[in-house]
């Protein structure tokens, strides 16, 4: 059929490859880089930014190893293809996606890949922000000296690029890991924040993948365990989200595991969507009543 409004129907929806894109933040040696060891290794592919893999030693998986930002937006267009709206002179372009084609080959190599494992977000940030300072808009247009703001606007554009393109590889799974900050606010209370350069690109990844994860140290009758936190609700306060509606507050520390819980079957709208009223404190009650 030629013509016609392109509507997707439900069932060619629910039928589409559907990959799941997720962040798993963590304190700096919780673990975060052994989750690969949870991964099939023959259907993963590990982009290596922190060269730490001494942690996966033995781990039997593909690895590419980029070491400019330059190289994270051509494997990133080679992995995710072209995006058509782009100009040819824009990164992400159908021309960029061609160039980055003839220097690496057919595309076709990444089909045995399910998943790409991406260590570290926070190591992209840098290389992201060192060749921001490079570029013109990094300097000022009256006096030709570096200016911070512009560098770290570009760096929020050029992050949220890069994360926005691999987002939409439908049909994979990525995975990208970073560290996460512990400080204290005007108040000395305790935030957590991703550990990544400029402010932008942590606000926003809550709004581009669909899981973000912390992976952190829980204790239970005092002994220390470690976990995944998967719900916003917290009572740690440590950054979540589970867009699928599938995971537990808490969840074991397996990525391949969680993946396969994501994608299990979900509860009825009317079961996950029902507002449940928290029950009734009679003490609290008490004290509303008016005094006679």
């Amino acid at each position: 059929m030629t013509g016609g409004l392109p509507i997707i129907s439900a069932d060619q929806r629910l039928a589409e490859p559907r990959g799941i894109k997720g962040c798993i933040f963590g304190k700096s040696g919780i673990g975060k880089t052994s989750l690969l060891w949870t991964l099939n290794a023959s259907t993963t592919l590990f982009i290596d930014l922190e060269a730490g893999d001494l942690a996966i030693e033995g781990w039997a998986g593909d690895s590419i190893r980029p070491r400019t930002w330059t190289e994270c937006r051509d494997f990133a267009v080679f992995i995710g293809g072209p995006n058509p709206a782009l100009r040819d002179e824009q990164p992400y372009s159908p021309a960029h996606y061609r160039a980055v084609c003839d220097r690496f080959g057919d595309p076709a190599a990444l089909d045995r890949y399910d998943t790409i494992f991406v260590d570290s977000i926070t190591v992209a940030g840098r290389l992201c922000f060192g060749w921001c300072k490079g570029q013109p808009e990094a300097l000022s247009e009256k006096t030709g000296k570096p200016d911070v703001r512009g560098a770290y606007g570009l760096h929020g554009r050029e992050m949220i690029g890069w994360l926005t393109h691999l987002q939409h590889t439908r049909a994979k799974n990525v995975w990208f890991v970073g560290i996460l900050d512990e400080k204290l606010d005007d108040f000395n209370r305790k935030v957590f924040q991703p550990q990544i350069d400029g402010s932008k690109t942590g606000l926003e990844l809550p709004g581009i993948v669909d899981e973000v994860i912390t992976m952190a140290e829980l204790k239970a009758d005092g002994d220390p365990y470690r976990a995944f936190v998967c719900h916003t609700i917290n009572p740690w306060g440590f950054p979540a989200k589970d867009r699928s509606g599938r995971l537990d507050q808490v969840e074991e520390p397996h990525l391949g595991r969680l993946m396969t819980k994501i994608r299990a079957p979900v509860a009825p709208a009317s079961k996950r969507l029902t507002y449940t009223p928290p029950p009734a404190d009679p003490a609290a009650d008490a004290q509303s009543q008016p005094q006679s």
